[in-house]
Parts: C-alpha cells; structure tokens; sequence
C-alpha cells in the first residue's frame, strides 16, 4: 500500500514517473552538504594536528566518527532517490 495509488489510471503514470524521477533528483541535492561539512571537519582536523602533532591519533578519530555521522543522510538521500527511481508501482 505504500506505493499504490487507486487514483492513479494508466493515463497518469508518465506523470507519477516524472515526478518520480524530479523527485530523486531533489533528494541527491542532499548530498552537497555532507560533503562541505566533510570537507570542513577534514581541514580543521589537518589544522588541530599541524598544531599539536602529539594528538594526532585522538584528533584523527575524531574526525573520522565527525565525518562518518555527517555522512548518514547523504546516504539516506541515496536510498530514498534510489527507491523513487527502481520501484515499480504500476505492477
């Protein structure tokens, strides 16, 4: 029941699959700003150890987990334009 839609004929699928493909379009916008986050974590982590190299490992690990829990809805901007774009509704 997810996907179906009784009021949809077979007159109207261009238009649901239009709007399908508009939308997973809209959702991969998503993914710019994961990755100017990213990229800002990845500089200032590279500046905090060029500061105190002696932290280097605690600074890195930080870093990383920082970049990893940015990164989740860049994925889940894949999964949903992913799912609009593969799934057939109309059987």
């Amino acid at each position: 029941m997810l996907f179906a839609n009784p009021l949809v004929s077979r007159e109207g699928t261009a238009v649901v699959l239009a709007a399908s493909a508009i939308g997973a379009g809209l959702a991969m916008i998503a993914g710019i700003g994961p990755g100017i986050g990213q990229g800002y974590a990845a500089g200032k982590g590279s500046e905090a150890v060029g500061k105190r190299p002696k932290l280097q490992s605690q600074i890195i690990r930080t870093m990383l987990l920082g970049q990893a829990v940015a990164q989740t809805t860049g994925i889940y901007a894949l999964i949903i334009a992913l799912i609009l774009l593969f799934v057939n509704i109309f059987f």
